[in-house]
């Protein structure tokens, strides 16, 4: 089932204090970025943050999942965990700060 627009308008809302806080459909599913580096995924309704250290340090009680078959399991967070938007918003900028700059896209000729 793939995630409903007002569900990441929502998100986006809760996680405006973070930064610059985007979100880039692909597939029916959104990539969520800070300041042009991607942190999260958003699939079926749920928020998937990558995983990091400090990450994983701020929310110990995470659940550990798969945004999608085959992918690299992720902090899970459904909607129901979305009510500290100021934690949420704490966890997105750790992250952001652990995970290296993607590389530059190569323009096509």
């Amino acid at each position: 089932m793939a995630s409903r627009q007002p569900t990441v308008d929502r998100l986006l809302d809760l996680l405006a204090g973070a930064g610059r806080v985007t979100a880039r459909k692909m597939f029916g599913e959104y990539c969520v970025y800070l300041d042009g580096k991607p942190v999260a995924l958003v699939c079926d309704g749920t928020l998937y943050v990558k995983p990091t250290a400090a990450g994983r340090e701020l929310v110990p009680d995470a659940a550990e999942a798969s945004p999608y078959p085959g992918a690299k399991p992720h902090l899970a967070f459904p909607p129901d965990r979305w009510a500290d938007g100021e934690a949420l918003c704490r966890l997105v900028r750790a992250t952001f700060a652990e995970l290296p700059r993607p590389n530059p896209r190569k323009k096509r000729a």
